[in-house]
């Protein structure tokens, strides 16, 4: 699930996922934020019967014969509830202060057992850990985030921040869970190699430390029931572990939506969580 050579560019990876798709035929695909159009020609090939583009700056789209609306993934999005199949998000949720409400639209906006794909710079890798816990910042060379260098734009009272929100695979996967997606499936990325270094070097004490929080965890959630607990703590240990996560340049991630939705906020005496 990792490219050792080749590009880094996420685009590159998300265009071969949707180009070894054999089942968009009849389906409604909904690319937000779209950005400059760059896979939609593609998408338009595997026999999508909608595909939709929305972006807060429609201007940069450049997908001939596409439409790209203006939307705002901050604000309810003007698209009609439990219409897509799909739903493409890259590079966007780490732009967005509330990315808790965004989920919960795409949520919305799917119908169940729908899929979202999303992207985004992958602070989880061990490069990252190991930058911010020397300099708060997800990469070494690079000052902590500031209001200098991510507000990239500002105009009438509305600004579009840089990677303030950038997000890790856990706090991630709790609010899309809340949001009602479980994760399907982790999609390769190219490495990072000084994470990849960095896994040769400190892999067992990762796995120590990993195992210690899993039984302290376990042990003091016994008010909840053991296959939840069990369930979601296991996901969780293993997402920790996962090679893709602790090497991988981007998260890659495609999510199911659950057929229950977004209701499973409680889960005292419940059997699952979807």
């Amino acid at each position: 699930m990792l490219a050792f050579f080749g590009t880094t560019d996420i685009k590159h990876f998300v265009k071969r996922l949707f180009e070894s798709m054999d089942d968009l035929n009849g389906k409604v695909v909904i690319d937000i934020p779209a950005g400059s159009g760059y896979i939609s020609g593609v998408i338009r090939q595997k026999g999508a019967t909608a595909y939709y583009a929305f972006d807060l700056f429609p201007e940069f789209f450049k997908a001939d014969g596409i439409k790209c609306v203006k939307a705002d993934l901050t604000r309810s999005l003007p698209i009609e509830t439990g219409c897509a199949d799909y739903i493409l998000c890259q590079e966007g949720i780490e732009h967005l202060p509330n990315q808790l409400f965004a989920l919960q639209e795409f949520s919305r906006i799917l119908k169940p057992e729908g899929r979202l794909i999303l992207t985004t710079p992958n602070i989880s890798h061990l490069r990252a850990k190991l930058s911010n816990l020397l300099v708060e910042s997800d990469l070494y060379k690079r000052l902590p985030a500031n209001e200098l260098d991510e507000v990239w734009h500002a105009k009438g009272g509305e600004i579009y921040f840089g990677h303030l929100f950038l997000i890790g695979v856990q706090k991630l996967r709790a609010l899309a869970r809340i949001a009602g997606f479980r994760i399907k499936k982790i999609h390769a990325v190219r490495v990072s190699y000084s994470s990849f270094l960095l896994g040769v070097l400190f892999y067992p004490i990762v796995v120590m430390f990993n195992i210690y929080a899993y039984f302290k965890s376990y042990g003091k959630r016994k008010d909840i029931d053991e296959k939840v607990r069990r369930n979601t703590y296991d996901e969780v240990f293993r997402l920790n572990l996962h090679p893709t996560i602790l090497f991988g340049k981007h998260l890659f991630i495609e999510f199911e939506k659950c057929v229950n939705g977004g209701e499973i906020a409680v889960y005292k005496e419940q059997d699952s969580i979807c």
